[in-house]
């Protein structure tokens, strides 16, 4: 029970690491919220946990002032947040990617930390203490060939995380990130381009410990970063990667 009495907002939080990290947080005692734009599949996932449900677009800013009032009005504070909603362009030489692909990357990837916080951090200023958690990338400190905006929205994200962190630590609020590798999420095929055995292979050989990431595997480090144990802790970006940033 290391979040017991912890309230909790996890975007992206009905399928892959985002649905892996709501499952550990509830299990550890918190009050969560599953936000995704997916509002059946968020709605199925806070039942199931016993959590809220919250349909969200993290790219609008009335989108994501919903979702946080909503958890204001249920709970009364908002002590973690866990921005781990993400998309990606598929694989391409960087000067054909399309526009609009370009900019959902960086709406969906970069603007919703801006709006999320736009929105959250005054709670966890007037409570004077919160736990921030931005679910970025390997990509953005090794980035891959043909995934390069994606790459760039990921180090955008490291960045944000180091700024954020140095600006809010006097109010008593941290912020980290992790970094993970390529997982078995709804995301794998797009990084990828296509699953072929093949190209699995390729990605595989990369990383060092031979597998890909899981959603358990980004639900334990993103407990103990947000956390009290951690309560040292603020502007790492942990890789969570299986040695491929060596």
């Amino acid at each position: 029970m290391r979040l017991e009495n912890k309230t909790a907002i996890v975007t992206g939080a009905a399928s892959g690491f985002g649905a892996g990290i709501a499952r550990r947080f509830a299990a550890e005692g918190a009050q969560v919220m599953i936000a995704d734009i997916n509002a059946d599949a968020a709605q199925a996932l806070a039942a199931e946990l016993g959590a809220l449900g919250c349909a969200v677009n993290v790219a609008e800013d009335a989108s994501v002032a919903a979702m946080a009032q909503a958890a204001l009005d249920a709970w009364g504070r908002i002590d973690i947040l866990v921005n781990n909603a993400g998309v990606t362009h598929l694989p391409g030489p960087m000067e054909e990617i399309p526009e609009e692909d370009f900019d959902r990357v960086l709406a969906v990837n970069a603007k919703s930390v801006y709006l999320t916080a736009r929105h959250i951090l005054p709670a966890m200023k007037r409570a004077g203490s919160g736990a921030i958690l931005n679910v970025a990338s390997t990509a953005g400190v090794s980035p891959r060939p043909r995934l390069s905006w994606y790459n760039a929205s990921k180090g955008w994200m490291i960045t944000a995380t180091r700024a954020m962190a140095v600006e809010l630590a006097p109010e008593g609020i941290r912020v980290n990130a992790i970094n993970p590798v390529a997982g078995e999420t709804p995301l794998l095929k797009s990084f990828m381009g296509e699953d072929t055995p093949e190209i699995r292979a390729k990605f595989l050989s990369t990383i060092p410990l031979g597998r890909f990431s899981t959603p358990e595997d980004m639900a334990n480090a993103a407990l103990f970063l947000c956390s009290d144990e951690a309560s040292m802790i603020t502007g790492v970006a942990l890789e969570v990667d299986g040695g491929r940033c060596i």
